[in-house]
């Protein structure tokens, strides 16, 4: 099985080793830091300290008072994250964010082989069945809102597919929810992968062998590999590199050539 260390009871993620952190520095300039951040960091200080978390990390770091985290990203997704350096760049693009002036492009995994691209537009709610509080699902009725997901197979093999995602609302676990709706789960992931209780069974006791055998990932094969703002006052395009863990799995697993990898990684 392919994926970062896992973490185990306790649920605290390895801090940032201070030597590491500038390798994951992939753009910098006089208004933006742009990290390509690995899955298990949090983005968001936590009460672990400052080098448990990307932001409490870059701070260190860089010794900056004032920063914006202009994305985010969940606990176990990789990919880009955007730091405003001035509050000037940070009304920009946070102002492109909340009106839709930006695309999001995200690779995944799936559990099963994705026969075409297909768009879901289904409303996603709390998931009113579920043990698990956090759970989203596509459902009606008060308390749900529309959600648009553009799921694209790029590579099928193996029973599984390397698909490009892009979301065209930004409700929470939104390709997770629509993947599962879909009937080809997020690979690795523990809420909306398999039955409750492996989620429930990570909370209390971290990563266990059943985790490991049910999952057939690490984390949740999600990696955030492009934002691009298309603004009045603001265009910019960000990316980030297919992250190690999956690309290892595509090699290993999927049983895919280096070569059909980078042309289909050249084209997206």
């Amino acid at each position: 099985m392919s994926g970062p260390d896992p973490i185990g009871p306790g649920l605290n993620a390895p801090k940032v080793n201070p030597d590491d952190l500038p390798k994951w520095l992939i753009a910098e300039d006089e208004d933006f830091l742009v990290f390509d951040k690995p899955g298990w960091l949090v983005c968001h200080p936590s009460k672990d300290g400052p080098w448990s978390s990307l932001v409490g990390a870059v701070r260190e770091w860089r010794g900056l008072e004032t920063m914006h985290l202009v994305s985010r990203l969940d606990r176990e997704t990789s990919g880009i994250i955007l730091i405003a350096k001035n509050a000037t760049a940070a009304s920009l693009s946070q102002t492109a964010m909340e009106r839709r002036w930006v695309t999001k492009t995200y690779y995944t995994l799936l559990r099963g082989e994705l026969p075409n691209p297909v768009q879901v537009d289904q409303p996603l709610g709390p998931d009113e069945t579920s043990r698990v509080v956090v759970k989203t699902a596509v459902r009606e009725g008060p308390g749900t809102l529309p959600a648009a997901t553009f799921f694209e197979p790029l590579i099928k093999s193996e029973g599984y597919t390397f698909a490009r995602v892009q979301p065209h609302t930004g409700r929470k676990h939104q390709i997770r929810a629509h993947a599962l709706w879909l009937g080809y789960p997020v690979l690795g992931d523990k809420i909306y992968g398999g039955d409750d209780s492996l989620y429930l069974e990570f909370i209390e006791q971290g990563w266990t062998e059943r985790l490991a055998k049910n999952c057939g990932f690490n984390r949740q094969a999600l990696h955030a590999s492009r934002l691009e703002f298309k603004a009045p006052q603001f265009t910019r395009t960000f990316s980030a590199p297919l992250a190690k863990d999956m690309e290892e799995f595509i090699l290993n697993e999927m049983k895919v050539s280096r070569a059909v990898l980078d042309s289909v990684l050249t084209v997206s």
